[in-house]
């Protein structure tokens, strides 16, 4: 008995297949329109907590005093495995410690003035590189979607051979698609290279830990530290038993007389207070795309050497340069601002593909208004729902359910789209591609 399956079992397969591909387009925007926003990480964090003490520098012993004035005020709780003091630097001028359980900036006199209070900002960069998931599988699905970027970048100009060619040709018809198909086009175009970049830096950011897990398990025993000291260096044996805390200062000072020319952005301390402790330099490195170079020394503040990030292997310093390279923090705030646009640029490409994906789909005679309804609810409930997360930050304050008011928004403009179209009072917000 051969079975067939019936016409409305088909139709709602085929409107099962393109509803998921409706959500990988909704994720691809959500991370494009993310990250177009947290081009201006820094500056969020600053205007979010504007009364923080701010200053060009701050001296090493007053880095040290800070760091003894937090550890203590953590004694009774466990023991903070690491501990970062954010240095002073012109994006940030501010002095952070932050240890497993707090997050404290410091006047330049290394007293605890207050608790940071930046939610907004750790929940958009949660948004960009997680997308609010689990860590590990929030970090592999936005590299996938990087992969995806990444493969629509590429085939798009094979099939439009053209492209270039026509690369500011505009049909600005406002009654039908074309002029939504030649602004998509155009602006893949003119954002082609800035796209690729965004896409391959994101997605080896995005599959960067589990790779390291499947080599772990393939090479190292399954030890992924070990896969990362091979990039990062390698961190101490630790030792759990009791010592006074390690020489920060004097690894600082070691940084101000042989690398005058390095801007220190972060002092890490490890196992802080153990016999095992060590400390980590952060330096950036000027008209070098890296993140920085660590510099390693042992409790008492004396040199061990480099990881290798600004002068060992080739694979090292491009691993390294992934960072700044996607998020655009080099080159001072003309870059940010051209990131900005760029960004802005591909979030609307996301948005009118899809649309005219939908276009095509309709002029084959497969109608889905609900769908395009739920794109509409996508593409301008989400920034209308991250504008509400930060009136939301400024008026309830730093505690408010950041996550939980964006995605109830989102699905609430989603809801109220498919809902007005299902109760026949829909209408299109672009043209159909006829």
């Amino acid at each position: 008995m051969k079975l067939v399956p019936s016409s409305s079992t088909v139709k709602n397969a085929l409107s099962a297949h393109a509803a998921v591909g409706l959500l990988a387009g909704a994720l691809l925007y959500l991370v494009c329109l993310s990250g177009t926003v947290l081009v201006f990480y820094q500056e969020w964090q600053r205007a979010e907590q504007s009364e923080a003490p701010e200053m060009a520098r701050i001296s090493p012993e007053a880095v040290e005093r800070g760091v003894a004035a937090v550890i203590a005020s953590e004694r009774g709780k466990p023991a903070t495995t690491h501990l970062y003091v954010h240095m002073p630097v012109a994006k940030l001028p501010r002095t952070t410690v932050t240890t497993d359980t707090q997050a404290v900036h410091l006047d330049a006199e290394g007293r605890i003035a207050r608790p940071e209070e930046n939610g907004w900002s750790e929940f958009l960069y949660a948004l960009h590189y997680t997308l609010h998931l689990p860590g590990l599988f929030g970090m592999t699905l936005v590299g996938v979607l990087g992969m995806l970027m990444l493969a629509l970048s590429l085939s798009g100009v094979l099939a439009h051979p053209k492209i270039f060619r026509d690369a500011f040709r505009l049909r600005a018809r406002h009654n039908s698609g074309v002029g939504l198909s030649d602004w998509h086009n155009r602006l893949s175009v003119w954002t082609l290279p800035f796209g690729v970049a965004i896409a391959l830096s994101g997605a080896v950011i995005g599959l960067g830990s589990v790779t390291a897990y499947v080599v772990a398990d393939r090479y190292y025993g399954g030890d992924v530290a070990a896969v990362y000291a091979t990039v990062f260096g390698k961190e101490g044996k630790p030792d759990p038993a009791k010592a006074p805390l390690a020489d920060v200062a004097a690894s600082l000072r070691y940084m101000q007389a042989h690398y005058p020319d390095i801007a220190v952005t972060y002092a890490i301390l490890h196992d802080p207070g153990t016999a095992g402790q060590h400390v980590q330099i952060v330096g950036d490195h000027p008209r070098r795309l890296i993140f920085g170079e660590y510099y390693a020394f042992d409790a008492k503040g004396r040199f061990e050497g480099t990881a290798g990030l600004a002068d060992g292997a080739l694979g090292q310093q491009a691993a390294a340069s992934n960072y700044k390279l996607h998020f655009g923090n080099f080159g001072g705030l003309p870059v940010k601002i051209a990131y900005a646009l760029f960004g802005l640029a591909l979030t609307v490409v996301c948005a009118t593909g899809v649309y005219i994906w939908l276009g095509k789909r309709r002029r084959r005679g497969v109608h889905e208004p609900r769908l395009r309804a739920a794109w509409d609810g996508v593409v301008w409930g989400a920034p209308a729902a991250l504008l509400v997360t930060l009136v939301a930050r400024f008026a309830v304050g730093n505690a408010a359910p950041f996550a939980a008011i964006f995605w109830s928004g989102l699905a609430a403009a989603v809801v109220f789209a498919v809902g007005r179209v299902s109760l026949g009072r829909g209408k299109r917000a672009v043209p159909a591609l006829s």
